[in-house]
């Protein structure tokens, strides 16, 4: 966590000596909005769903976005995904990314995405302009837009924001004194609310005009990053008297420390920045013990399958929907286009799936 970001945890006082660079900030987002969405194009040939959030770091939009995305495919639809593609270097856009494709090159997130959900994914940073060959070219009939709340050029149909429960909105503020990329008020302009995780402690609360849903990650298991094996997350998965050290660089790492305290094991941690790029020296850090687990998430995990150690484990951790967060969503759906229902997949479906 950068010093920035701890101040904003601790709303620190000296924070408030930035504040006239945070109306600064606002303006230039409102401005960004008008423009962006004068720009906007028409109607798409299929729905399209953002998935956002106003404030930086991480509050589990691409988790719920796969979760989101499995459950449609057990629904009968066909959805696509379409993201920035933070960190690719990629030298052509639009991009295709499937499983198997370079992390590096594509960015951890989509890879992520597109081996957890088997669909559809195309990066490019003009999403208006993945979008379009998503559905050109990805047979899909749905659209997910990995981020892109603030992307006002890209055409939406429903906007779905996620507030991390813990933190809320932290001091409230915009950039550069707060979290925020848009004050707390925007929220009201979206179709759902997803609230991840724990209620917030400090009081804060969502008085909004839109449906508000909570979901949680439930811990499934871990996986050897080398050999595949499995573990259940329950009980005691490893040795008693071993020590797990949990190395990640996401955007929020004390979600991922709050799952793994549910354990019966001393914890160490090593945090890199969000989207680090991992390298094989990492692992010779002098602060990892060669003989002890280390653990990941699967964002971090998909960068470094070709060389972690054999000490290596995923997390392998998954959003709870609840019922009728999806039945909302549905509704949603069959009030923007008349007649597109869903259609659960039968049985044999469900598996080639």
């Amino acid at each position: 966590m950068s010093f920035l970001e701890r101040a904003w945890r601790r709303s620190s006082p000296w924070l408030y000596l930035l504040w006239p660079l945070s109306l600064v900030f606002r303006a230039l987002a409102a401005l960004r909005r008008r423009r962006g969405r004068a720009r906007a194009r028409g109607a798409a040939a299929a729905p399209v769903i953002v998935i956002g959030n106003i404030s930086v770091g991480g509050t589990g939009k691409t988790s719920l976005l796969i979760a989101l995305a499995i459950e449609l495919r057990r629904c009968g639809f066909s959805p696509g995904v379409i993201s920035r593609g933070y960190g690719a270097t990629a030298g052509e856009f639009p991009k295709a990314v499937g499983a198997d494709s370079d992390p590096f090159a594509c960015g951890d997130e989509p890879v992520l995405i597109a081996a957890s959900t088997g669909c559809p994914v195309v990066i490019d940073p003009d999403r208006g302009r993945a979008l379009a060959h998503l559905l050109r070219h990805g047979g899909v009939d749905l659209a997910l837009s990995d981020d892109g709340l603030q992307h006002y050029a890209l055409h939406r149909d429903i906007e779905i924001a996620v507030v991390d429960g813990a933190a809320m909105f932290g001091n409230g503020l915009c950039l550069p004194a707060g979290p925020l990329r848009e004050p707390p008020r925007r929220l009201g302009e979206v179709d759902m609310v997803v609230v991840n995780g724990a209620a917030d402690a400090s009081g804060a609360t969502l008085d909004l005009p839109v449906p508000r849903f909570r979901v949680e990650m439930a811990p499934k298991g871990f996986v050897n990053l080398r050999s595949g094996a499995e573990k259940p997350f329950t009980g005691a998965p490893f040795q008693l008297g071993d020590t797990l050290q949990l190395v990640c660089g996401i955007g929020n790492p004390e979600r991922f420390f709050q799952l793994m305290r549910r354990l019966p094991y001393p914890l160490t941690r090593i945090e890199f920045p969000d989207h680090h790029r991992f390298r094989p020296e990492d692992f010779a850090d002098p602060r990892l013990d060669p003989r002890q687990p280390i653990v990941m998430t699967g964002k971090d995990a998909v960068k470094c399958r070709a060389f972690a150690p054999a000490n290596c484990w995923e997390l392998r951790a998954e959003m709870e929907l609840p019922e009728e967060f999806v039945d909302h969503l549905l509704r949603r759906l069959a009030e923007i286009q008349p007649g597109f229902a869903a259609e659960p997949e039968t049985q044999a479906e469900a598996e080639r799936g």
